[in-house]
């Protein structure tokens, strides 16, 4: 068992990652920048060390002061959190050839999958259905025109390094490609320093589907069902539930057990999420993240498991602590996103926390690194924390989760949870019935200057 892990990331992640190692016995030590030598996860750590200037590319990216922490602390392995390095396929190596141990996946598996493209091609040889779209990269206009005749209009140009929805843009016909061809080349060069692009067919009402898979890294993988997460804001997720309100059991099953497969068959090891656009019965892959997602409590709600204590059971080389068998679905899961930004606009609004409580009682889950009298700092992503809700039912979840909201206080700073007493007046929202286009619409309608 390794006795202290270092925890390669901030707030609430950071804070969830070491609840899970103290459960274990395992000691911790948190990372920090100057800007969050107050952080909870700096207070709850066991261990804490300064790794630079609040900058992220000076600070939580910086992988020489990371590894120097583990150096002067003894830390013996690297949990990365999500965001930050936990895709960086190049730092995974780097941890290895310290003699230090990823939790995670192996850097191969995080550079296949990274780049969408070897991805796709990887996904659809372990027999994962996919978007109809080019095989590679395209690299002119006139491939465009000749592949868009071919699958027919909508299509969608993605960015080959993409993420986050940037390097992404949407031709409805032959007379809107050019434009959305050179713009969608034009940001993933600016972004990703890389203008290579690939085109895929636009399905119009679908549902984002993710499924939760789980691997030792010796040939053995489960899946933990599906994540609904089509309540989205310019590809950025904003509630996500499990199980998804329009899969059946039969369907579960059947991805379920494609996706298991595809992680068995390259012994891919640790927690990751195959995410899918579903639309009329079919599932088409988009993407794999290889790490644990901003989402996965709402997982640990309906199976009862712990993600994380799992990816350090791994990463030891111990085996899984369940089979597929184990893995029973009981009730209903609802997580919401709760940023500090001002509203109509989205726009990020740090500051003190003048009064900061949290909702309790059955079912209810708070992640989050806010306390009385904390600055939230500018420099970082606008998340500061996730309210997670368990019921007997999707309805119950619902109901719970109206309630857990009025409970909530978060006083100094503007925050997202009036979006979310609206959205829960919805018909459409207690009922299920929504795609990934339903929350821009309403938008739109509700939410005007």
């Amino acid at each position: 068992m390794f006795e202290k892990i270092l925890i390669a990331n901030r707030g609430e992640i950071a804070l969830r990652v070491i609840r899970a190692a103290r459960e274990m016995g395992i000691k911790t030590v948190a990372v920090h920048s100057t800007a969050d030598a107050d952080a909870m996860h700096v207070r709850m750590a066991d261990e804490s060390v300064c790794i630079g200037p609040p900058s992220s590319s000076e600070s939580y990216l910086s992988i020489p002061s990371i590894i120097a922490a583990c150096e002067v602390t003894g830390a013996q392995a690297i949990h990365p959190g999500y965001g930050f390095l936990s895709e960086n396929a190049n730092f995974v190596q780097i941890v290895e050839d310290h003699g230090l141990t990823f939790i995670g996946p192996s850097a191969e598996h995080i550079r296949i999958m990274g780049d969408k493209i070897t991805a796709k091609d990887t996904m659809k040889a372990l027999g994962v259905p996919c978007v109809p779209g080019s095989e590679g990269g395209v690299a002119t206009l006139k491939q465009a025109q000749a592949l868009c005749a071919e699958i027919g209009f909508p299509v969608i140009v993605k960015a080959t390094a993409g993420g986050g929805g940037r390097g992404m843009k949407v031709a409805q016909s032959a007379t809107e490609l050019e434009k959305a061809f050179l713009t969608a080349r034009s940001e993933a060069k600016a972004a990703f320093g890389n203008d290579e692009v690939y085109i895929e067919k636009y399905l119009t009402t679908p549902r984002h589907i993710e499924i939760q898979v789980f691997g030792d890294g010796k040939g053995r993988a489960v899946h933990l069902g599906e994540r609904d997460c089509s309540l989205q804001r310019r590809h950025q997720k904003v509630l996500e539930e499990a199980p998804g309100p329009c899969i059946t059991a039969e369907e579960r099953a059947r991805i379920g057990k494609i996706c298991a497969d595809a992680c068995a068959n390259i012994q891919y090891r640790g927690a990751g999420t195959i995410e899918f656009l579903y639309e009329k019965g079919e599932f088409f892959f988009i993407e794999m993240n290889t790490r644990l997602q901003v989402e996965h409590p709402v997982t640990e709600a309906i199976f009862g498991v712990d993600l994380v204590q799992e990816q350090i059971r791994v990463a030891e080389g111990l085996p899984m602590s369940f089979t597929q068998d184990d893995l029973i679905i009981n009730g209903h899961a609802i997580e919401v996103r709760i940023n500090a930004e001002k509203l109509p606009d989205f726009a990020p609004r740090p500051g003190r926390i003048t009064q900061f409580h949290a909702p309790g009682g059955l079912g209810v889950r708070m992640d989050s690194a806010l306390y009385d009298g904390y600055k939230i700092p500018p420099y970082y992503d606008s998340l500061i924390a996730k309210l997670i809700v368990h019921g007997k039912d999707r309805h119950s979840a619902l109901r719970r989760l109206a309630r857990a909201l009025g409970e909530l206080i978060v006083d100094g700073v503007d925050t997202t949870v009036p979006l979310f007493h609206a959205l829960l007046q919805e018909d459409d929202i207690q009922s299920g019935n929504y795609n990934i286009h339903w929350l821009e619409h309403w938008l739109e309608t509700n939410l005007r200057d």
